[in-house]
């Protein structure tokens, strides 16, 4: 009965994998991964319970019966054959393939799920928004514990951890759909006024400081655009403006606390409600964020980026970023 069962639980998890691959399903890998730990340490415990002993008592009752022969065989002058009793030992206490592909697997699992959801997350950079701080395929790490530890799948704070700050790079839950990740930079916190008019930016009232770069070559648009160093928070980051794209903002959505926005030809005004973030992409011009869909709850925090693990096309991007 078991091969039989965890047959049809691996082909449930192979079918999802291949429905989320082929885009029939919306994909939840924190989901799976917590089933995956879940299914293969019920089988791990039941392993260490019940099917191990089985087999080794099955092995003991072996020896017993193998020593009992050899001594009939002893006792009649015929040599017993030790290299046959090893194989069928070996071979009654190996594992059967459903718990090698279960209980064995358990503990690679656990440790995963463990580091992918307190410790460190990886992600792959899918668009430009973040330009020039991050590049399409960039392969990132983001810090699953400075903003406080959550319970994986249900995101629950467990612990308090640091506010996020202006100036930070966050991965978060994107609000209109919390089954996709965004990347944006931090922008406003709670209670500031953010106002983007005419491409400036301003909080509560006082200019952010931005210093006009070498204009930015971007090698997939193949044009350039203009280049600055802008001060948010503690430290500095660059951005890019594009001179072709106009000020306002065109078919901003319906969100939550919306009435908290003033929408002008110049651009936008919006004041930050407690316990949510307004995001801005670095891209300034060709960055789906805070402007069009609203703000972003505490709820929906992800994490923390810090660091480009890899790019397989640059390998000169591997570090820390601002």
């Amino acid at each position: 009965m078991m091969p039989f069962l965890t047959a049809a639980v691996l082909a449930a998890f192979v079918g999802y994998a291949g429905a989320w691959y082929f885009e029939l399903v919306e994909g939840n890998f924190a989901l799976l991964l917590f089933l995956a730990t879940i299914v293969t340490g019920l089988y791990w415990v039941a392993e260490r319970l019940w099917f191990l002993p089985r087999r080794r008592s099955a092995a003991a009752a072996l020896e017993r019966n193998a020593a009992a022969r050899h001594a009939d065989l002893a006792a009649r002058g015929i040599p017993a054959d030790d290299a046959k009793l090893e194989d069928a030992r070996h071979r009654v206490l190996a594992q059967p393939w459903w718990l090698d592909w279960t209980a064995g697997l358990f503990p690679v699992i656990l440790a995963v799920f463990v580091l992918r959801s307190f410790l460190f997350e990886p992600f792959k950079i899918p668009s430009g928004s973040m330009i020039p701080t991050l590049l399409v395929g960039d392969l990132i790490l983001v810090n699953k514990f400075t903003y406080g530890l959550r319970l994986p799948v249900l995101n629950t704070r467990l612990t308090e951890g640091n506010a996020p700050k202006r100036g930070d790079v966050m991965v978060f839950r994107y609000p209109p759909k919390p089954t996709l990740d965004y990347i944006k930079r931090v922008v406003g916190v709670p209670g500031d006024e953010v106002a983007y008019l005419n491409k400036k930016l301003t909080i509560n009232g006082q200019p952010v400081e931005a210093n006009r770069l070498k204009d930015y070559f971007d090698r997939d648009a193949m044009r350039y655009f203009k280049h600055f160093e802008e001060k948010l928070g503690d430290g500095t980051h660059r951005i890019l403006n594009d001179d072709e794209r106009p000020a306002f903002v065109p078919g901003a959505e319906d969100f939550p606390f919306k009435q908290n926005c003033r929408y002008s030809v110049e651009g936008v005004v919006c004041k930050v409600p407690e316990g949510h973030y307004f995001m801005m992409g670095d891209n300034r011009d060709n960055s789906l964020d805070s402007r069009y869909w609203g703000f972003v709850p505490d709820k929906n925090i992800v994490g923390k980026a810090f660091l480009i693990w890899m790019n397989f096309g640059d390998f000169g991007r591997v570090g820390k970023f601002e």
